[in-house]
């Protein structure tokens, strides 16, 4: 493991090496200005040229078959996401890089598009926030997921978000307006109470308060929002799950999920090195339990209990979730409608109300 060093508004200390590196590593070409050794790296977004949006899974433990990430890496710098390998596939770094070199996709819509008039597509819930925020900073400016919700709006087709941003709140027109139709559920993702913690573990995420504030917009607007307690991590914030289920509640969240924290391939060293720089008292504890929760390993691949785990702390935790929401009344995640799907039509389309 690299010793890394915090910076202003990052997760990770350090850019470990891409397995798949390819290059020399070096500043980005189009980058305004080189980072100046020792500074604090910023944040830099390019075109992603890819041909294709749509990705499937038949994973059994998955709630849904097609999801669509308009950007690849996140901003939000959350340091334990298990999306962060994924950037050495483009001779990126799952530290650093993975929260400052943002590949957008522009024509999410089109391509999209493209795939939902073939003949042979199949209308069922289009799941987006499952790899990396669709809602993180990039999207002020890019406004790709508002296109792809537009398109999805006219087209009838049902989506699930899964956010930790408040900035979700800028398209409320035209999620109101899919709610209306029953195509839509939000899940905000809360992690921590704690501001403290959140501050530096998901560094440019929105605060907590404003992610509750956000459920309670989104309620008010009759959009189905719930809460996503994820991940939990033992012996850091294992503790808080009963009151973020408590706080969303309140704030007007109707249904809720949770997964635990899980270390695949390079975040295990970034996440102890985090560890190690901001909890230093509890980096010992974090790990052992989470070696207990992943059979001495800090991960699994294993359908069946890889998103919650196994063993008697699991089956702890999955009892607790259960007892609070029954306790506070939060249920399933709404069936959306996928009956009224229409293919798009050929050219520009806008919004469908």
């Amino acid at each position: 493991m690299s010793e890394g060093r915090t910076h202003k508004g990052r997760g990770a200390g350090y850019n470990p090496t891409p397995r798949y590196a390819r290059t020399e590593r070096g500043a980005a070409p189009d980058a305004d200005t080189p980072d100046e050794p020792g500074a604090d790296p910023r944040t830099v977004v390019s075109v992603d040229a890819t041909r294709s949006v749509i990705t499937r899974n038949d994973s059994p433990d998955l709630p849904f078959k097609q999801s669509l990430n308009p950007y690849r890496g996140c901003e939000h710098g959350c340091i334990y996401c298990f999306a962060r390998p994924s950037h050495a596939y483009l001779d990126l770094s799952p530290g650093l890089d993975f929260e400052t070199r943002i590949l957008a996709k522009p024509r999410a819509a089109q391509l999209l598009a493209d795939a939902l008039r073939k003949p042979g597509y199949r209308c069922q819930v289009l799941a987006m926030g499952t790899n990396t925020d669709p809602y993180q900073p990039a999207e002020r400016h890019w406004r790709i997921t508002r296109s792809v919700l537009e398109l999805l709006l006219d087209c009838r087709h049902p989506v699930g978000i899964v956010t930790k941003s408040g900035r979700i709140a800028q398209d409320l027109d035209i999620l109101a307006e899919l709610a209306r139709h029953n195509l839509i559920s939000v899940f905000l993702s809360i992690t921590t109470l704690d501001r403290d913690i959140a501050r530096t573990l998901e560094p440019r995420a929105a605060a907590p308060q404003a992610r509750l504030d956000t459920v309670a917009r989104l309620r008010d607007a009759g959009v189905p929002v719930g809460v996503l307690v994820a991940p939990i991590i033992p012996a850091l914030t294992d503790h808080e799950l009963e009151a973020i289920l408590t706080a969303a509640a309140q704030a007007g969240a109707s249904f809720a999920g949770y997964t635990v924290l899980r270390l695949p391939g390079e975040v295990a060293d970034l996440f102890e090195d985090w560890l190690h720089r901001h909890r230093p008292d509890r980096a010992a504890r974090v790990l052992n339990a989470l070696r207990d929760l992943w059979g001495e390993r800090l991960s699994s691949s294993t359908f069946g209990h890889r998103q919650r785990g196994a063993g008697d702390y699991a089956t702890l935790l999955g009892q607790r979730f259960d007892i609070a929401c029954r306790r506070l009344g939060l249920g399933e995640v709404p069936a959306l409608d996928t009956r009224a799907f229409r293919p798009p039509a050929g050219g520009q389309m806008g919004l469908g109300f």
